[in-house]
């Protein structure tokens, strides 16, 4: 078989006929340089705009702002336990050339055409449509206080407005379904809020609201207080990588082209030699987001607990995107304003683009594995990842404007993501072990962090699962 070899110093081909089918034709050689694999990352950045938005902006800052430092530890325990889950699926799906939801399908015991992590999966995007709803609003809020265009600033009217905006620019912008439109507006907007983000809490300690190694070191102690539970267990469940993004991070691996590169298995050298090549790109790429993430989570979370805890205030209801200006006014002056609203609006809308562009994706993938559609067929393909965008955000946007509380839709999205997390962990297990041949699982560190990684979803999920639903002990 013939193969061309990867120019690194060349931009990555625009999007193929059909990025889901493995060709002998489309199979590359990988970079060989650090500087090569640089111009094939992708998927990571689309993956952080996803969730460097809802979670950090809204769930992390939240949980800073009620409990102070002292949960530091879960934040950086949240960030670095999930993404060797993630990397392990991500192999698999380069390996095999099928995206999450097919692979969750083999996991038995099975109820009609679809396993029952497909079922549970369901379950959890329907909760999640409520944490979308949430970051459509959020979105709405910041924009109705920048640029009141109709009415009062965060009065109805205003935000009816501005939730219509939103809805149909997202639609019009995602309708053609380009893997590469996706990854050029992540980009940009990751870039622009994680510069501002980490430069205001690298700042804090020259303002009055500055911390220290005391306050750093009593977030090292393990401890959950009273009355934190809850936002706690969304705030794993949905910063750093959640298993809903674990999910989508597949689909994005094969539409960059890593499976597609790689090639069909057909048991050659060439072909394990390529497929070690682009899993080193997808490992970097996975790198490269688990930095992004982990950087602004604590960032997000610092500023709540220094700037916002000691104030007493909390981000509840329409007001929370006033109670989050505050970590800049009150650090910066009242001009910072309008600094943290075009970046907030940046990340929630950048996390609004992630959402529109993953989920039909997710349910078209879903329906085909119900046997409503044909997933291989690449024009109903498409129709329908078109005729799901066009339906599913004014489904979001319409819960938010019926609940008007962005941060508790974005908690209940959250818990159950967390929960799924769960069966995540189940599936790449068995994956790993029925589909993964021995040369690609040999590392002993990669298998070693996996290990320690699923133990500790393990504990923190159940954990999670007898405090949501009140299984616990009385005190």
């Amino acid at each position: 078989m013939s193969n061309t070899t990867a120019d690194p110093g060349s931009a990555p081909p625009p999007d193929v006929a059909d990025p889901y089918a493995l060709r002998p034709e489309d199979a590359r050689e990988a970079p060989t340089t650090f500087a090569g694999r640089l111009r094939y990352l992708g998927p990571g950045l689309v993956l952080s705009a996803a969730v460097v938005g809802s979670g950090e902006l809204i769930v992390t800052t939240s949980l800073g702002a009620r409990a102070g430092f002292v949960l530091l530890w879960l934040v950086i325990m949240s960030t670095a336990v999930k993404v060797w889950i993630q990397m392990e699926l991500a192999r698999w799906t380069i390996l095999t050339g099928k995206p999450a939801l097919e692979g969750y399908s083999q996991v038995g015991p099975k109820i009609g055409r679809v396993g029952w992590i497909n079922w549970l999966w369901i379950g959890m995007d329907f909760a999640k449509m409520l944490q979308r709803g949430g970051i459509i609003g959020g979105t709405a809020a910041a924009l109705s206080i920048l640029w009141p265009i109709y009415g009062e600033a965060l009065s109805f009217p205003s935000m009816v407005v501005w939730t219509v905006i939103i809805t149909v620019t997202t639609i019009l912008l995602l309708q053609s379904s380009k893997y590469s439109i996706v990854e050029r507006a992540a980009a940009i907007s990751v870039g622009i809020f994680t510069f501002s983000t980490v430069g205001l809490a690298l700042g804090l300690p020259l303002t009055e609201f500055g911390y220290g190694s005391a306050d750093l070191a009593t977030g090292l102690s393990f401890a959950i207080p009273a009355g934190t539970i809850g936002i706690a267990v969304a705030m794993f469940g949905m910063t750093g990588v959640g298993a809903d993004e674990m999910t989508t991070y597949t689909y994005w691996c094969m539409e960059k082209g890593y499976a597609r590169w790689t090639g069909p298995d057909d048991g050659t050298e060439d072909r394990a030699r390529r497929a070690e090549g682009w899993l080193r790109v997808m490992r970097l790429d996975v790198l490269v987001s688990w930095l992004v993430c982990t950087l602004c989570t604590l960032a997000f979370y610092v500023i709540g607990a220094s700037v916002l805890h000691p104030q007493n205030l909390v981000p509840e209801g329409n007001d929370m995107i006033t109670t989050l200006a505050r970590m800049y006014t009150d650090t910066m002056g009242p001009w910072a304003q309008y600094v943290f609203l075009i970046g907030a609006i940046a990340v929630l809308w950048s996390t609004n683009i992630g959402s529109t562009a993953s989920v039909p994706r997710l349910w078209t993938n879903t329906l085909g594995l119900l046997g409503v559609i044909d997933w291989t067929d690449v024009a109903a393909r498409r129709r329908m990842i078109r005729i799901l965008t066009w339906c599913f955000p004014p489904l979001w946007a319409s819960f938010f404007l019926f609940i008007q509380s962005p941060v508790i839709m974005v908690q209940i999205g959250g818990v159950a993501t967390g929960i799924f997390l769960l069966a995540v962990v189940i599936a790449v297990w068995h994956l790993r072990t029925t589909e993964v041949d021995r040369r690609f699982r040999a590392n002993p560190w990669l298998t070693g962090a996996l290990v320690l990684s699923s133990i500790a979803i393990g504990v923190l999920g159940v954990y999670s699962i007898i405090e949501v639903f009140g299984l616990g002990v009385p005190e």
